[in-house]
């Protein structure tokens, strides 16, 4: 039988054994080799995401840094001086101004009806949305409000640059050539898909046809295009003459510009949303159309009440993807009318180019940041009141 053995204190009551100090823990191989393991996903990520950082994250934030700067050439090198919001400033308010935001036109009794309408308009979108049940949130609320606000101030720089006695900027510019380029290039590609999905001779020949811009450089593009509007020496010059044209300069003339842009622009992104909604056009269920035909529905019906909101879904996020690279249009503007006449045809990419190539490098991160801003507010803008509505109806 082992033999008990009690510590006893001097009051005669049993105390704890005594403990024994610890050891330390020495490392063993399997120890370090477990660690090792535990942290080699770690590791493997850490070169990724060290490459990241330096190619995405610190330019972005070093920009950021040189919009709030003022960047000087000096003897033996630059000087990058902290100026806060003094670009900003700059382009909303001073010596940029105008080339910025425009040049506003005197106001009417008719530029405060257009305002008044569509402030109207706006309230009562968000009376209709305050309203609604079940209880909408505040922020819901506020955002709407943030939109409504961003529309109303779109609307007024569009009515005050357009008007008669204005100049739009290249703010406006970007805006027409987004919202009139996208609208554009969906209609002609979804007209272009309904066509190849029906049974003509040829179909698949013009697929291909119809595919080919997307395989031209945009700069390829542009070029073609300064040659197709050279009315006294391109290849259409004839075309141009007979029509009583030969005598017009698409470049002299700022909408005539704007124009031939966009018809660029039109010409090389219509195949991608073509190839795109034909994919959507052809996945549709067959039984529904084929149950609406034998219920005597015509094709206007058919489209209206099937097909487009089949494809509702997918031309949404068509578009979205389409406003998002609208906004950074360059190659068109750039070689096909290097902005002109004047900044009659520049986009704020082009507006920031030009601007960094007079080694204003703080203006120029500053109007890509505010043009960072704007595609962030469009898109998720667009995304919130008009993409997860059509999902989730679509659904």
């Amino acid at each position: 039988m082992a033999e008990r053995h009690e510590h006893v204190d001097m009051t005669g009551q049993v105390a704890a054994p005594p403990v024994a100090p610890a050891r330390p823990r020495r490392l063993s191989w399997v120890t370090v080799s477990a660690w090792a393991d535990q942290q080699a996903g770690a590791v493997m990520l850490l070169p990724a995401v060290l490459i990241i950082l330096l190619l995405a994250i610190f330019p972005l934030i070093f920009s950021l840094y040189l919009s709030l700067s003022r960047f000087q050439l000096v003897s033996g090198g630059f000087r990058i001086q902290f100026v806060g919001l003094l670009n900003y400033q700059k382009l909303f308010f001073g010596v940029e101004h105008e080339h910025f935001l425009g040049t506003f036109a005197p106001s009417t009794p008719l530029s405060w009806v257009i305002l008044g309408i569509g402030a109207i308009i706006l309230i009562g979108w968000l009376l209709r949305y305050a309203r609604s049940r079940p209880p909408q949130l505040i922020l819901g609320l506020l955002g709407r409000g943030i939109v409504a606000a961003g529309i109303l101030a779109a609307l007024w720089l569009l009515e005050a640059t357009l008007r008669s006695g204005g100049r739009p900027g290249t703010l406006i510019v970007t805006l027409i050539y987004v919202v009139v380029g996208v609208a554009l290039q969906y209609v002609v590609g979804l007209g272009l898909a309904l066509l190849c999905t029906q049974q003509i001779p040829g179909r698949r020949f013009f697929r291909v046809v119809f595919l080919l811009p997307m395989m031209i450089t945009p700069v390829g593009i542009a070029y073609m295009f300064r040659m197709l509007t050279d009315t006294t020496k391109g290849p259409l010059a004839p075309l141009w003459e007979f029509l009583g044209l030969a005598n017009f300069s698409w470049v002299n003339d700022p909408w005539g510009a704007r124009i031939a842009v966009m018809i660029g622009d039109l010409w090389q992104w219509t195949p991608f949303m073509f190839i795109v909604l034909l994919a959507a056009l052809e996945g549709q269920p067959q039984e529904l159309l084929e149950a609406a035909t034998v219920d005597g529905a015509n094709l206007w019906q058919i489209f209206w009440k099937i097909t487009l909101p089949q494809i509702a879904p997918v031309s949404s996020t068509l578009i979205l993807i389409r406003l998002i690279e609208a906004f950074k249009i360059f190659d068109m503007p750039n070689v096909l009318t290097g902005g002109g006449p004047g900044t009659a045809t520049e986009s704020l990419t082009l507006h920031a180019y030009v601007t960094w190539r007079a080694f204003d490098f703080g203006t120029s991160a500053a109007i890509a940041y505010t043009l960072l801003f704007i595609v962030t507010f469009v898109g998720l803008s667009y995304v919130n009141l008009i993409h997860r509505r059509l999902t989730e109806a679509a659904g």
